[in-house]
């Protein structure tokens, strides 16, 4: 099996992707970001009167992004206790570690997947944290089944 999902709790990709592909018993997601589905505003930004990012909120983005998470493993049939492996990347890593990893706890108590963190210098719209998930869905027959 082999298909791909489109999450309707979930904002739109920024590219030419769906939001998470199923092959076999995996969920690849693509990178979800903290934007807001429907509106595409990022929690958490303020801007100058030019348009540039002054601020950020970090813990409002990385509640975001968690749902945002979880919207398209519910579009595909899985939990969030099926994620088996996480890749976070935050634009600031030295300012937001310690609020994020906080989050991340806060949501990961019981079911913990794998993580890899990295710093990086930048995502192709102004948030930052964006998370590449995998998860387990071999209980689901086919996506037919919910």
């Amino acid at each position: 099996m082999n298909r791909t999902i489109h999450a309707d709790a979930a904002p739109a990709p920024v590219g030419a992707y769906p939001h998470a592909r199923r092959v076999g018993d995996l969920l690849f997601l693509s990178g979800i970001g903290p934007r807001i589905p429907g509106s595409d505003a990022i929690p958490g930004n303020e801007h100058d009167a030019d348009g540039r990012l002054i601020r950020y909120d970090i813990a409002a983005q990385c509640r975001q992004v968690f749902a945002n998470v979880r919207g398209v493993l519910e579009a595909a049939g899985a939990r969030w206790e099926d994620l088996v492996d996480v890749t976070v990347y935050l634009t600031d890593m030295e300012r937001d570690f310690a609020t994020y990893n906080r989050i991340w706890a806060e949501h990961f108590t019981t079911a913990q997947p794998c993580r890899t963190t990295l710093g990086i210098s930048a995502l192709p719209t102004p948030i930052a944290i964006e998370l590449k998930c995998i998860a387990w869905v071999g209980r689901i027959n086919s996506l037919e089944d919910y």
